[in-house]
C-alpha cells in the first residue's frame, strides 16, 4: 500500500512513467486557432499547448530558459506571442525564441544563438483528436503505445468523418489522492459499482436495482478487454441496462439493425454510414453488440461511452475523457472533458453534455463517489500499519472465457466482472518503473 502515498515512489514515477510514455494532454478542438494554447502538465511540468501558423500543435516548458520564470500564466486564450513578466523574453506559440528587450544592447546574450534559447519542447502525436506528449527523445510508436486498444478506441473517437469535439472547457477538480487509485479502476473495475454506487443502481441510474445488484446484475455481465501496455476496460452490450429501449426479442435484429435502434451516443442515424467508411466489420459488430463503455488508457487517463437518459428519461448518452494529473504523491488534479461528435445537432450537444455533468466529473453523481474512496485510500497508505498492508486482486479467471467469436483483439474475459484488467495494469505499472 506504501505505494500510493510514498515520495520516492512518486519521484520514481516522474522519472520513469512520465518522463518516457506517451500522456494525455487535452484535445486538438480545444485550440482550433493559430494562436490558440492551453496551458497543462506533462508530468510534474508545466506546459503550454497551443497551434502554431502551420497549423501544427506543439507542447512546449512553460519555463523560461532565461531564469526559470513561469512564461504563460493563463489557462487557456489566443496570444500570438508568450512573453514572460520577468526580464520580457518573448516566444512564439511553436516554443521557439522571438526575442528579448534591448535587443541592442544583447540582452539575450552572445554564448546561445537565438535558435537556441527557445522553450525545451515535447515530442507529440494526436490521435482521434486527442493530444499526447512526452519527453522522451526516443519514445514508442504511437501504435504501439496504444497495442491492441486501438481497435476499440477508434469505434469512439474516429468513427465519423469529421470526427468529434469538446464540449466547453473541461472541468477541473483537485483530490488529495494518489493519481493510481483511479488510474488502476478505470481499467475494468466493475466490482464497486456493486456497493459504492449502490444508491445510483437503487434510482435507476445504472442498471439492477436495490434488491438485485447482488444477484448478478445484468450491467456486471460483458466482457473485459485488456492489452500488454496496460489499458484496459469493460465492453457491456447495451441491453443489459437498456431492455425497455431495445426489447427483450434483440437477438433477432441484425447488427446494423440494432445500430439503427440505439445509435451510439453523439451518433445520429444518418450518420451510421459514416461508421461504415472508417470502421471494418468487427468494430461494427463491437458497437451494437458490446461497445467498450468505460475503461482506461495508461498510465493515467480514462474514457466513458455511457448509454444514458437525461432528465426528461429520453436516451441520450455521453461520451467522455479524464485525465487523473499528479500533482505530488498525495494530491492530483481530476480533469473531465465531455464530447460528441463535430456534426451532431446542437440540441443534442447540449442535451449530452447537460447528462455528462450531472452523471460524472466534479458535479456528477457517480464519481462524488469515486473520490472519496481515492483519497481514503491515500491516507490509509501512510500509516505505520497500514503502509505495509497489500491490496488484493484475487479474482483472476484468465481468459478461458474469451467468446469464440469476438470480433476484437487483445486479452478478453467474458462474463461477470472480474480483476484480470486491473491486475495487467499494475504488470504494466512495474515494467514502467525500470529506469
Amino acid at each position: 500500500m506504501r505505494v500510493m502515498s510514498d515520495p520516492d515512489v512518486y519521484a520514481l514515477e516522474m522519472e520513469t512513467i512520465f518522463q518516457k510514455k506517451w500522456i494525455l494532454l487535452g484535445h486538438e478542438s480545444e485550440i482550433p486557432n493559430v494562436g490558440d494554447f492551453v496551458t497543462r502538465r506533462l508530468g510534474g511540468d508545466p506546459v503550454i499547448v497551443a497551434r502554431a501558423s502551420g497549423g501544427d500543435v506543439h507542447v512546449s516548458l512553460n519555463v523560461c530558459p532565461h531564469r526559470g520564470m513561469r512564461v504563460c500564466a493563463l489557462d487557456s486564450g489566443n496570444a500570438p506571442m508568450h512573453r514572460c513578466i520577468y526580464h520580457g523574453w518573448a516566444f512564439r506559440p511553436d516554443g521557439s525564441f522571438f526575442g528579448a528587450p534591448v535587443e541592442r544592447e544583447q540582452m539575450h546574450g552572445e554564448i546561445y544563438e537565438k535558435s537556441e534559447l527557445g522553450l525545451k519542447k515535447a515530442k507529440v502525436h494526436i490521435y482521434g483528436g486527442m493530444i499526447f506528449g512526452t519527453w522522451n527523445e526516443d519514445p514508442e510508436p504511437f501504435d504501439e503505445f496504444l497495442g491492441d486498444m486501438k481497435y476499440y478506441l477508434d469505434t469512439l473517437f474516429c468513427r465519423t468523418d469529421r470526427g468529434v469535439e469538446v464540449l466547453g472547457p473541461p472541468q477541473r477538480l483537485r483530490i488529495r489522492a494518489n493519481w493510481k487509485g483511479p488510474g488502476e479502476q478505470a481499467t475494468g473495475d466493475g466490482f464497486h459499482t456493486l456497493t459504492l454506487h449502490r444508491s445510483l443502481m437503487e434510482v435507476g441510474q445504472m442498471g439492477g436495482s436495490g434488491d438485485s445488484i447482488y444477484d448478478s446484475a445484468p450491467s456486471m455481465y460483458g466482457q473485459n478487454v485488456s492489452t500488454d501496455q496496460g489499458h484496459g476496460g469493460r465492453c457491456i452490450p447495451p441491453e443489459t441496462i437498456f431492455a425497455t429501449v431495445i426489447g427483450s426479442d434483440i437477438g433477432k435484429y441484425s447488427w446494423e439493425e440494432r445500430l439503427n435502434l440505439l445509435p451510439p451516443p453523439g451518433v445520429t442515424p444518418s450518420m451510421i454510414p459514416e461508421l461504415h467508411r472508417h470502421l471494418d466489420k468487427g468494430q461494427i459488430e463491437l458497437l451494437a453488440r458490446s461497445p467498450l463503455q468505460a475503461g482506461g488508457l495508461f498510465p493515467n487517463a480514462s474514457f466513458l461511452f455511457l448509454y444514458a437518459p437525461d432528465v426528461t428519461g429520453q436516451f441520450v448518452g455521453l461520451l467522455a475523457l479524464h485525465l487523473f494529473q499528479p500533482l505530488g504523491p498525495e494530491e492530483m488534479e481530476f480533469y473531465t472533458w465531455f464530447f460528441a461528435e463535430k456534426d451532431a445537432p446542437e440540441d443534442m450537444k447540449q442535451r449530452m453534455r447537460a447528462v455528462g455533468v450531472q452523471a460524472i466529473g466534479s458535479s456528477g453523481l457517480i464519481e462524488q463517489d469515486d473520490t472519496e474512496t481515492w483519497s481514503l485510500m491515500t491516507q490509509a497508505s501512510k500509516g505505520f500499519m497500514g503502509a505495509q498492508g497489500t491490496m488484493k486482486y484475487q479474482a483472476i479467471t484468465g481468459e478461458h472465457t474469451k467468446p469464440a467469436d469476438w470480433p476484437g483483439p487483445g486479452h478478453v474475459y467474458d462474463g461477470f466482472t472480474k480483476d484480470d484488467t486491473q491486475w495487467n495494469w499494475w504488470l504494466a505499472y512495474k515494467n514502467a518503473l525500470v529506469l
